[in-house]
């Protein structure tokens, strides 16, 4: 009943007649049996249909994230085209910013307006190369590459991918990690991406990766060159104290179990908080600030003291 291509089912009929000679005792036994178990819960040609609501897509970005028009729109093209044409090599953006500017919490919602399968893994630090690639199975305890085993994971072949902190990928004796990642993220190459476990051919060309990096000073210039970058720059004064009012002070509430009635902010404290405070392009400063004066709300509360709903400019800098 699987999809995979006539290749993948001649390969997996002469390992599966490989396995059947095999004595159970013998050591190579489990690692065949592995190894088939792997081939067949990879999800070849499996893909969830996107959902081609252009308006819907634009309302789920504009609600998880305020501002960041250009890359916004990006998405929406991307989506555009997909509908006009059915298929299309997903392009391989990356978003390049400082902390706290939403990038990460971006891939989420781009899979949840495609309506895919999202998938994040983490670069910061990888130095060994078979972390990509994965092992030649004739190793013991050989395992395919954290790409292959992701998509295993999600059961689809078009996830929404993030590579998160892809400047910060390290190299050592093992190999360039770095080096590795150009077949998965170069659109013309990685259609037929070769993993040393599988020894076949991984098709990755409808898999959205979204890279994400602080800076690109420090990307492989033949790795920056295969993405397409966008620069999401920070945040001004108005649009932070717009992402607190709709996004920080609900979840801080929320986190520490008080009711909405029982604290406020007016526009101008916000302000002052933002300007007095915060030194930062993006949010998490703020965030910070914020979930001190939503404790100290919360401690009233339940010492049942006497409880100022609207914080005042002069509490405000007693709590800061």
């Amino acid at each position: 009943k699987k999809k995979w291509s006539e290749e993948v089912a001649l390969a997996f009929q002469k390992e599966l007649d490989k396995l059947k000679r095999l004595n159970p005792a013998t050591g190579e036994y489990s690692v065949q049996v592995n190894y088939l178990q792997t081939l067949v819960e990879l999800p070849w040609n499996i893909y969830t249909k996107d959902n081609f609501n252009l308006k819907r897509a634009s309302k789920i970005l504009d609600r998880d994230h305020f501002g960041l028009e250009k890359i916004k729109d990006r998405i929406l093209e991307h989506l555009a085209v997909l509908k006009l044409k059915g298929d299309l090599k997903s392009p391989i953006l990356c978003l390049v910013g400082p902390p706290g500017v939403g990038k990460t919490s971006l891939g989420k919602s781009v899979a949840g307006a495609l309506n895919r399968k999202y998938v994040r893994m983490s670069l910061g630090g990888l130095h060994d190369e078979a972390e990509i690639r994965g092992h030649r199975k004739t190793y013991i305890g050989a395992m395919p590459g954290r790409i292959v085993q992701n998509l295993k994971k999600v059961k689809s072949s078009n996830p929404v991918f993030v590579l998160d902190e892809i400047d910060k990928v390290g190299r050592d004796a093992h190999g360039n990690p770095a080096s590795a990642l150009l077949e998965v993220l170069d659109p013309e190459q990685n259609s037929t991406f070769h993993d040393n476990f599988l020894e076949l051919d991984y098709d990755l060309s409808n898999v959205m990766f979204i890279a994400t990096a602080n800076t690109t000073s420090t990307i492989n210039p033949a790795l920056l060159d295969r993405m397409e970058v966008i620069d999401i720059s920070g945040y001004i004064v108005e649009e932070k104290i717009q992402i607190a009012k709709r996004h920080l002070i609900p979840q801080q509430l929320e986190k520490h179990g008080v009711k909405k009635d029982q604290f406020a902010l007016n526009p101008k404290n916000l302000e002052f908080i933002v300007e007095s405070y915060t030194r930062e392009s993006g949010v998490r400063q703020l965030d910070k600030q914020l979930a001190k004066l939503v404790r100290v709300t919360a401690k009233e509360i339940a010492l049942e003291e006497k409880l100022e709903k609207n914080l005042s400019k002069a509490r405000v800098q007693e709590i800061l």
